[in-house]
């Protein structure tokens, strides 16, 4: 499959946005993942086994997150690895013509785990219990509501809000990063939290202009 072709496939999946006309970065990680979902096609690797291997990383951060400042620099890399595993999965389905629906389920599947998993570590490093509790649900609310304004009638994503997956990794990557020099990881779990009902207004919002 080339570029474009590929380029093609991937916009259908994502609401019409063409990663060929996306910012520099967007593109630049869109082509990264489409080369390197070459490779492991190439390999015989299947997306299912990305998609595994991306929440085992996930749900080991907790557990490095138990081994102090070292600990949590070492979850911040885990993090970094599960996202790129995020990305290369759809790659590795679009390159493979092995995109189906149920992929896209479990997809979805892995990435809530995943986030359970950073959460977790949050948890472990210092932060309080029900504030984790509650970043987590405003992340599973945010994609439930989105879920079912789809399957309601929404033809697009809606908005791209300030909730969206890429600043859950970030937020995650962060606070381990900085929980490792000793910033307490209440600050991050409350950025998350924060961030998510942000995110969560602004979905809200469009779902009602979209499905009026």
């Amino acid at each position: 499959m080339t570029w474009d072709e590929y380029a093609t496939a991937w916009s259908k999946l994502h609401g019409g946005f063409d990663p060929r006309e996306a910012s520099a970065v967007v593109r630049g990680w869109v082509l990264s993942a489409y080369r390197i979902g070459s490779f492991l096609g190439r390999k015989r690797i299947s997306p299912l086994s990305v998609t595994i291997a991306g929440v085992v990383l996930c749900l080991a951060v907790p557990l490095a997150a138990l081994g102090g400042s070292v600990g949590l620099a070492a979850g911040a890399l885990l993090v970094l690895l599960a996202a790129m595993a995020d990305g290369l999965d759809g790659a590795v389905a679009v390159v493979t013509g092995r995109v189906s629906r149920a992929g896209f389920v479990l997809d979805s599947v892995a990435d809530r785990v995943g986030e359970l998993g950073w959460l977790a570590a949050f948890w472990v490093a210092g932060a309080p219990g029900p504030l984790v509790v509650a970043a987590g649900a405003a992340s599973w609310l945010h994609e439930y509501v989105r879920a079912r304004a789809v399957a309601g009638g929404m033809a697009e994503i809606g908005a791209v809000t300030v909730g969206e997956r890429p600043t859950r990794v970030s937020v995650a990557f962060t606070g381990l990063v900085f929980g490792a020099l000793g910033v307490p990881m209440t600050v991050f779990a409350a950025a998350w939290l924060l961030l998510q009902s942000i995110g969560f207004a602004q979905l809200i919002f469009a779902v009602r202009r979209a499905l009026r």
